[in-house]
């Protein structure tokens, strides 16, 4: 088996990873996340700094423009994207894209497919299904090319197809740790999770606002209108004033104790 080649130079680049994954999600860089961090940094040349990885919920998540920046360090001579017309609905805002990666010319391209409907999309991004589905349609044929095993950030909410009620069990219950809001919506952490990459904000602080906003001890206690509730809230404040925001979630911050 052909061992993969390492980038040049890359202890440097995984030294400021390492820096910067820390003061982002402080108690969250674990040894797995730390050693796939150092995986994907020795071997794609990943970068914090340039948006290429974000956390999620103890999960690297790949971005768009991470993967895009991937193929353009790797020589990537074209990528052709084109719908699947067979199975696209315009009216019902349902879309299948086919995209095609050409790594070398001549090559024989690698291909990935993408789907969005309003069922498996955040409502932060309801409207603009043809564009999330040819963005998860590059993600995936760029990942399959360059061997990327992460999931794409905008893929999340894919994979929240319509499900038949269950039987309620201990994670069932309505509350902010359910897998799904049981009508084929996408999980409010996906939702919130979303929210907080979008807007640029610090998760923990935002967690701390939530169950405060919810009257819970953690959010994860909170009901799930509750949740919902507080999303629509803080997607509203980041729209109409971002820093007023930022404020609030940082009166949110713990004080650091001072070293004797």
């Amino acid at each position: 088996m052909k061992r993969r080649r390492r980038v040049k130079d890359w202890r440097p680049l995984f030294r400021a990873n390492l820096a910067l994954s820390k003061k982002l999600w402080p108690g969250q860089i674990f040894k797995a996340q730390l050693k796939a961090l150092e995986n994907l940094t020795s071997s794609h040349g990943i970068s914090l700094g340039s948006g290429d990885l974000q956390l999620l919920e103890n999960r690297w998540y790949v971005t768009h423009s991470g993967l895009l920046s991937l193929a353009e360090r790797k020589g990537c001579t074209g990528i052709r994207v084109e719908p699947v017309q067979r199975f696209c609905d315009p009216l019902s805002n349902r879309w299948v894209f086919r995209a095609i990666v050409f790594k070398k010319s001549g090559s024989n391209g690698f291909a990935g497919f993408g789907d969005a409907d309003p069922s498996n999309v955040s409502p932060l991004v309801r409207g603009a299904e043809m564009r999330v589905a040819e963005t998860r349609a590059v993600n995936r044929a760029l990942r399959k090319a360059y061997g990327i095993g992460l999931c794409s950030v905008e893929e999340l909410g894919s994979f929240s197809a319509p499900q038949k009620p269950l039987a309620a069990t201990p994670h069932s219950n309505g509350h902010y740790g359910s897998n799904s809001s049981g009508n084929g919506q996408p999980r409010l952490r996906d939702q919130l999770c979303l929210l907080i990459r979008q807007h640029n904000l610090d998760p923990a602080l935002v967690k701390a606002y939530a169950a405060d906003f919810c009257g819970t001890e953690t959010l994860k206690e909170a009901s799930r209108d509750l949740v919902e509730s507080f999303i629509s809230q803080i997607a509203d404040s980041a729209k109409k004033d971002r820093d007023a925001l930022v404020c609030k979630l940082n009166s949110y911050a713990q004080p650091v104790e001072a070293k004797p």
